[in-house]
């Protein structure tokens, strides 16, 4: 079995959605301060970190996509949601701030040694991550799914979704389509996913168990793919 780690690192100054609150990391207990509690040599130490729950590698949860006030937190989400079967389609090659189509995802799946099946997890691999991780441009310069490709999510029954961008939507969009189709549907999605390259076009088994967050409106994930 192979592991593929589709997570990014976690740091102070890594980049975030506009207006989400930004990562913290410090310093909280080192081992100078805590050997003279112990002896035997024994001491420890820790890092302090602050997290907004759409931060970094993450699930969103229906109530972040839902104002409705029975809309689930991701603490209530089924399980099932963020495992199973899964694949990857290649959607690199779109100019920056403009729609993927419907009739993009169909040609990206002929293209590819995989068939999108009801009940799969698919993941879109736009290459943001790869081109401008660390840059303020994987914030603004990639192009996101349009209304036609939130709507062929919804044909082909696809379970749970994802991208290697900060959201699967247009970041010129000011309507945010894939969004809007998550809320009507509850249907889920992954964002800030990385090393999707690696996965392209291959048919694999996706975790994503996000924090289990009492009442967060998502979960910061260690996504990973099993192949083999």
């Amino acid at each position: 079995m192979k592991i593929v780690d589709l997570s990014q690192d976690i740091y102070e100054g890594m980049k975030v959605y506009p207006g989400h609150l930004k990562t913290v990391q410090f310093e909280h207990a080192t081992h100078e301060e805590t050997a003279p509690r112990f002896e035997g040599g024994f001491s420890f130490q820790t890092t302090g970190f602050i997290l907004n729950d759409n931060g970094p590698t993450h699930c969103d949860s229906f109530s972040h996509l839902d104002p409705d006030p029975s809309a689930e937190t991701i603490d209530q989400m089924p399980l099932d949601l963020f495992y199973g079967p899964a694949v990857c389609l290649d959607v690199t090659g779109f100019a920056p701030r403009t729609d993927i189509t419907a009739e993009d995802l169909e040609r990206a799946e002929a293209g590819s040694q995989v068939e999108v099946r009801p009940g799969d997890i698919v993941l879109f691999y736009t290459g943001t991550w790869n081109r401008f991780a660390g840059d303020k441009r994987y914030l603004t310069d990639f192009a996101g799914l349009g209304e036609s490709a939130a709507e062929w999510i919804v044909r082909r029954q696809v379970k749970t979704f994802g991208v290697d961008s900060p959201t699967p939507d247009n970041p010129a969009s000011v309507s945010y389509p894939v969004h809007m189709m998550c809320r009507r549907e509850h249907i889920t999605h992954y964002e800030n996913l990385a090393n999707l390259d690696q996965v392209a076009g291959t048919r694999f088994t996706f975790a994503g168990f996000p924090l289990k967050l009492q009442g967060g409106h998502g979960g910061p994930t260690r996504a990973v793919a099993l192949i083999g």
